[in-house]
């Protein structure tokens, strides 16, 4: 909650639309800056309430919630479903779509939520979301978003090593972790302008044909890349004769056995 309120402090007048699994959630959510939003999965055993009727002049305090409305489940049983087309995981999907406005009062106490029910043929995803204006298409395509985000912070951890330095300083960990998300944009963008060429998705399937239907590169293909790309650059520019045995340790270690360069770069040794 801490980032969330920086960031939303850092771009004042801008919204902040949060989106996380089902174990970010808790009475913290009850004061979130303003502007943010937050959009979660919705616990299996949450139990959701309908909005209090109208103040009625009685002795006693008001009620503070509706009716029981039950869980998620017993929400998608009685919804009313909406065909409608999602654009998730880079592709169009057809689901069918629902939504009630309630109160999660067990953990968000009497703020006023929406839960948003999306059904294919397999399975019926239930989110829970503080706002109020979105359209359900656009929150089921919002949430489905956060895949690429974890992604990059899975390659950050595997690929470039994020959070393995063993540092015990905290200064020194608060810039080693950021500084490897930092280096993954550039490596993606030099990929992008420079590095691709279409013999790359060819040569990983050829290596590891059990990707059949790998289709575009990953991270780690994009940063091998760009390493053999530099190795090159160090060793064929300009460099003696008989290369070093560093520069050879280098190469090997580049080029993997089985794997065969990149078409569109120069022999790293001469």
């Amino acid at each position: 909650m801490d980032l969330v309120t920086t960031l939303a402090g850092a771009f004042p007048g801008r919204d902040v639309h949060v989106v996380a699994d089902a174990h970010y959630h808790g009475p913290a959510l009850r004061e979130l800056p303003p502007g943010v939003t937050w959009t979660t999965r919705l616990p299996k055993n949450a139990v959701l309430y309908a909005l209090p009727g109208p103040r009625v002049r009685t002795p006693g305090r008001p009620p503070r919630k509706g009716p029981r409305l039950g869980t998620a489940a017993d929400l998608a049983a009685a919804a009313s479903w909406t065909p409608a087309a999602v654009h998730i995981y880079g592709r169009d999907q057809a689901e069918d779509l629902a939504e009630v406005t309630c109160l999660w009062y067990g953990c968000l106490d009497i703020i006023t939520v929406r839960v948003i029910l999306a059904r294919d043929a397999v399975t019926t995803l239930a989110l829970v979301t503080t706002d109020l204006a979105a359209s359900a298409t656009a929150l089921a395509e919002r949430y489905a978003g956060r895949r690429e985000i974890e992604q990059a912070f899975s390659d950050a951890r595997h690929v470039l090593g994020a959070g393995q330095a063993r540092n015990r300083v905290r200064q020194a960990v608060e810039r080693t972790v950021p500084f490897a998300m930092l280096i993954h944009s550039p490596v993606v963008t030099w990929y992008a302008r420079h590095g691709y060429h279409p013999a790359d998705i060819d040569q990983r399937r050829a290596a590891e044909p059990w990707y059949t239907s790998k289709a575009g590169p990953a991270f780690e293909d994009m940063l091998t890349k760009l390493r053999r790309t530099m190795i090159t650059a160090r060793i064929s520019g300009g460099s003696a004769a008989h290369p070093e045995p560093e520069q050879i340790t280098a190469v090997l270690a580049a080029w993997q056995p089985g794997t065969p360069p990149p078409r569109n770069c120069e022999t790293p040794v001469r």
